[in-house]
């Protein structure tokens, strides 16, 4: 997308930003800190539904999930739970490889709700003591650079500015057939209403959300159904990761229903039925829609100041967080460049450098790193296996199992691996896949190697602790080495 007009770069002394997820309050902290005079208008709650809604509870939810997995193996490790026996346990205590904690669901969510609400007032209490102003309120882009306060107890005031940025997030989609109600359907807001672990959780929808919340309620102790359209689970995702998390799926015993949709969803006297296109019906507790998001652009004005919109209702952005409307700007979830957190946040602060005049780095997506929070968690930056088999890229690829790793030994890690992908010739680290327990921690090292073009002798010659998971990202990348300076291998 090339914006419409060649639009002024100058540094606004006044920025009105709409929304107060992640592109909007770190677009607000950037600019204020550069002395803009600094207003946010936020519906909800600062962090937006990222905070309040979907990322902060979701990762606590499958932190708790984690934390009881780890209680569960803890047997394995030689832990024993009540009374000591001065070894005089019986062979079926003494061969256990599992225990079986169970989770008190509404003190769970009690805690992940607090938690949430605690962070967005954590955002809040940085934002005003960078002197930005918030108000909570629904508002309305009015041309050519004003926001009208439409709810709230600021309802009517219009928010003047020299630059807008847009950063409203999106919603769950839902499906006419299947609505949510809060009780024994929900969407991925709604989760959090539950007081009891579900006997049977329907996940609808195998993509990240789907995966992230059968992952977490199996491990929680429901029984989970996945629905997946696809022949695979996160058929976005790296296959061979993606099978590694199936056989994972599989041996913690969550059913994965492949290559049907649900067509929809009714409440029974005491659960659900879900009915597939396959003509199946799936009978359950309870059933989570996870079938995608919906961009909150519609009503707030866009179309009049200018802004372009997509068939998908997404605002039309280029790399520095442009849109067709000179000086408004927008970030995030709204914009549909990469569902993340980090990036709408990245975008928010691109967006502010750019109007301020300020040397930009325009958005590159391949140097994005994200996560999968399954268990193994699933983590990526950079080139893909697709693109290299389509042969976009010539890669050199290493696979390394974790299976020889002292440390996955001693943490009783019996599933991932460490992919690195090399530009063939160059050696140059372009790509990298991570499946393994805090996968999302181990990505980093791989994301600057690609972010910084570093050869796979750069890795490899770094030293890393032992024992440690990060062994095999140095041992991945001496075995790369081979590939680089021997063509015949």
């Amino acid at each position: 997308m090339t914006p419409t007009n060649v639009q002024r770069r100058f540094a606004p002394d006044r920025i009105a930003i709409l929304g107060g997820g992640p592109g909007g309050y770190e677009a607000a902290m950037v600019a204020a800190d550069a002395g803009a005079e600094v207003t946010i208008i936020e519906e909800k709650g600062l962090g937006g539904s990222a905070v309040l809604t979907d990322v902060v509870p979701s990762k606590t939810l499958i932190a708790t999930a984690d934390a009881m997995r780890r209680v569960n193996v803890s047997p394995s490790f030689g832990v024993r739970f009540g009374e000591h026996t001065n070894g005089t346990e019986d062979a079926a205590v003494e061969d256990a490889d599992e225990a079986e904690a169970w989770a008190d669901f509404s003190k769970v969510n009690e805690r992940l709700l607090k938690l949430a609400h605690s962070q967005s007032r954590d955002i809040r209490t940085t934002l005003e003591s960078y002197g930005v102003r918030v108000i909570i309120g629904r508002g309305r882009l009015v041309p050519p650079h004003t926001i009208e306060v439409t709810s709230g107890e600021h309802s009517g005031e219009e928010i003047v500015a020299d630059a807008v940025i847009v950063a409203t997030g999106a919603h769950p989609r839902e499906l006419g057939s299947a609505k949510p109600d809060g009780e024994r359907i929900f969407n991925w807001t709604q989760a959090y209403n539950l007081i009891e672990v579900p006997e049977h959780m329907i996940v609808v929808g195998s993509g990240v959300t789907g995966a992230e919340f059968a992952s977490a309620y199996r491990r929680l102790g429901a029984e989970v159904t996945l629905v997946s359209s696809r022949d695979q689970v996160l058929p976005g995702e790296d296959s061979d990761a993606a099978t590694v998390l199936e056989n994972s799926f599989e041996r913690v015993g969550v059913h994965v229903a492949s290559r049907t949709r649900a067509e929809s969803v009714e409440r029974t006297e005491n659960g659900v039925d879900v009915r597939l296109t396959n003509g199946e019906v799936l009978h359950g507790s309870h059933c989570l829609m996870a079938v995608g998001g919906i961009p909150n652009t519609a009503g707030i004005g866009l179309e009049e100041a200018g802004v372009e919109i997509s068939d998908s209702g997404h605002i039309q952005v280029d790399t520095v967080s442009r849109t067709t409307a000179n000086n408004i700007y927008a970030a995030g979830d709204c914009t549909g460049v990469m569902p993340l957190a980090s990036v709408a946040a990245m975008q928010g602060r691109v967006a502010v450098a750019h109007m301020q005049g300020e040397s930009v780095k325009p958005l590159k997506l391949h140097q994005v790193a994200s996560n999968v929070f399954t268990s193994p968690e699933i983590a990526t930056v950079g080139v893909t296996q697709e693109q290299v088999d389509s042969g976009k890229y010539q890669a050199d690829v290493i696979k390394l199992d974790l299976a020889t790793n002292a440390r996955a030994k001693m943490m009783n890690i019996r599933e991932g691996f460490v992919k690195i992908f090399s530009r063939k010739g160059s050696g140059t680290v372009i790509g990298a896949v991570v499946v393994a327990p805090r996968a999302s921690e181990l990505i980093f090292p791989l994301a600057l190697a690609v972010t910084h073009k570093l050869h796979v002798d750069d890795v490899a010659t770094t030293f890393t602790v032992y024992p440690s998971l990060t062994g095999s990202i140095s041992e991945a990348a001496r075995r790369l080495h081979l590939h680089v300076t021997d063509p015949e291998d």
